[in-house]
């Protein structure tokens, strides 16, 4: 009895292992069928699964869409938008890789052998192409009446080109062009079917009236036209630092601390606004409403405001450069009529990163954020925050006012200040100085309180004198300091702790008599 038992156990087991075996071999089977039955992402197959932003956005602005076949559907124009943005956007990527990988995807066969042809020619010639767009005017032409098939005329798209030839940088080209452009409906998708390079249309100018608050006359800075000294400093919160939008943003703390910088006879503040923490491109609107609060507060203060762009970014790239376009723009528009904001800062201490990112990039990428910044805000001056007076005679002509930042030995203050005045024939502001009070066994006791104040009563004479503009670092003594601002290290930490007027237990330091003249 028990052998024919566990016979029967082995029965049932090898039936249920067949059963098994069958289910398992059937869904595996439907899945094939189903991956065969459907069409590639094309977006997964080129690793775009994110949205074009995060890749690629020039600016698009359509000057048309009205046309008598057919009207133009919002959905059917996001789509046409997105796919010729991202045709651009292969490009580019092809001729930067000499890889012809996603051409296929959005653009038709007749199209992309002339691009084949190019990649080829650069490959075997040892040639790389850097290329991005940074503006495109649409002007709808046709839509066919079955909704396949588009003409547009893409009126002064501004290309930026940088062409190398084994490595060797051999020549920067920014070009205007207007393109003829017709495109299909394929699978879903827009392809490019034929596009026709033409010479680009004359501009229309703005002629609207801008009446600044501040403006520039010879070597002086004019508020309402009357001469204005900048009497400023940087400002965190204390318990803030390098995070002023942040978790701990409390309107009255900031109101406070204006209250004192008002009082010490300051008439400025410098804030810092970093790209990664606004949303990049994506600008987020929580962080908006906090800058729009402490802007809000300096007018009802009569404080003016240096806004600091893209603190903590390094990525002067062609591949980045439309997002860090629309993150400014995003920015400056929404506050260009604000008439708290003196300038626009294009970016702090940007020399620094000239041997690592190369100094090409760095002011190329600031010679055109200085475009982008002005045609979105015709109301505000800009500026650079640069390390020292030798680097700030770069791209001079490019902003309204010079900024530099002096932590040399106070004697040189008056021959590099007025050298750039000489040189540069504009208003300069030395935008950054100061020592902290730090006397520890880190830095050999070498600093104390009172050597602090001595220091900048010293400076705060040199600025009577010369009617220099200045703004001291910093507001408070600070708690806390990330590694990414001064390092992990004790010697490091210690020091940039103690910049401030006022120490981290809201205590005045000798240093605040001598915060202003």
């Amino acid at each position: 009895m028990r052998l024919i038992n566990n016979r029967n156990i082995y029965r049932a087991a090898l039936i249920l292992s067949f059963l098994v075996i069958c289910m398992f071999t059937l869904l595996g089977l439907a899945k094939i069928m189903d991956y065969l039955n459907t069409g590639a992402d094309r977006s997964t197959m080129l690793h775009l699964e994110t949205e074009s932003e995060d890749v690629y956005l020039p600016k698009v602005n359509w000057t048309n869409l009205a046309n008598p076949a057919r009207d133009m559907e919002k959905n059917t124009l996001g789509k046409l938008q997105r796919d010729y943005l991202f045709s651009w956007y292969v490009k580019n990527t092809a001729l930067k890789t000499n890889n012809s990988e996603g051409i296929d995807d959005y653009y038709t066969a007749n199209t992309r052998l002339n691009l084949y042809r190019t990649i080829k020619y650069n490959k075997e010639h040892q040639i790389t192409i850097e290329n991005t767009t940074i503006k495109h005017f649409p002007d709808l032409q046709f839509y066919s009446e079955d909704g396949q098939l588009v003409v547009f005329t893409d009126k002064n798209v501004i290309e930026y080109q940088k062409i190398y030839q084994n490595k060797q940088l051999l020549t920067t080209v920014q070009d205007t062009a207007t393109y003829k452009v017709m495109m299909l409906l394929e699978d879903g998708f827009w392809r490019v079917r034929h596009v026709l390079k033409m010479k680009a249309e004359p501009f229309t100018k703005d002629t609207t009236a801008v009446h600044p608050v501040f403006t520039v006359k010879n070597e002086h800075i004019l508020k309402n036209n009357s001469p204005y000294t900048i009497k400023g400093i940087n400002y965190y919160p204390k318990n803030s630092a390098w995070d002023t939008f942040g978790e701990l943003f409390n309107k009255d703390t900031i109101a406070a601390d204006f209250d004192i910088i008002k009082k010490a006879n300051l008439n400025t503040v410098r804030l810092f606004i970093q790209y990664g923490d606004f949303g990049k491109a994506m600008i987020v609107p929580e962080k908006m409403a906090k800058l729009k609060t402490i802007l809000d507060l300096a007018e009802a203060k009569n404080l003016a405001v240096i806004v600091t762009l893209f603190d903590f970014y390094s990525d002067y790239t062609l591949d980045s450069w439309t997002l860090t376009h629309r993150h400014a723009e995003q920015i400056v528009s929404t506050f260009k009529d604000h008439k708290a904001i003196l300038a626009w800062d294009l970016k702090n201490e940007p020399n620094l990163d000239f041997e690592n990112r190369d100094k090409g990039n760095v002011l190329s990428w600031l010679d055109h954020m200085a475009t982008v910044i002005k045609e979105n805000d015709p109301n505000h001056l800009i500026t650079i925050g640069w390390s020292n007076s030798v680097e700030a005679t770069n791209l001079a002509d490019k902003v309204d006012f010079i900024s530099y930042h002096f932590y040399n030995d106070m004697k040189h203050l008056e021959y590099e200040t007025n050298l750039l005045v000489k040189t540069t024939k504009k208003p300069v502001v030395i935008e950054e100085f100061g020592v902290p009070s730090y006397g520890g066994i880190w830095n050999f006791w070498e600093s104390s309180i009172e050597k602090q104040a001595a220091y900048h009563q010293k400076m705060q004479a040199y600025f009577k004198k010369n009617n220099y503009s200045f703004m001291s670092w910093t507001l408070y003594d600070f708690p806390h300091v990330p590694d990414q601002v001064a390092g992990r290290w004790p010697w490091q930490k210690n020091r940039q702790k103690k910049f401030g007027f006022i120490d981290d237990k809201g205590i005045n330091k000798p240093a605040f008599k001598y915060i202003s003249n």
